[in-house]
């Protein structure tokens, strides 16, 4: 049920969100949730594509991350988050995790 409630959250927020200007992947082992920002808004899929930016995480830690109970900096310092590719874009995360 967690991963559900993840993609229908990000789906809600990143249609709302300016458009990050690239493309960013959750890998959160099993699934996948790949936005691809790079027209005039964010289109939020399950494809698993290469992607500018890639955020390993699992799905507990980002549900934690969405509803504000783990802090995002704190789990990237722990090793919780992995961040591979354009970290720019990772930094505009707060944007899709409202």
């Amino acid at each position: 049920m967690a991963f559900e409630t993840i993609l229908a959250n990000l789906t809600a927020s990143a249609s709302k969100a300016a458009a990050l200007g690239k493309t960013l992947k959750f890998d959160l082992g099993d699934n996948k949730i790949f936005s691809d920002g790079s027209g005039s808004g964010n289109v939020v899929s399950t494809e698993d594509k290469d992607a500018d930016c890639t955020i390993s995480v699992s799905q507990d830690d980002l549900l934690g991350m969405m509803t504000g109970s783990v802090n995002p900096m704190m789990a990237f310092m722990s090793g919780k988050i992995k961040v591979q590719g354009d970290m720019s874009i990772a930094m505009k995360l707060q944007s899709l995790l409202k």
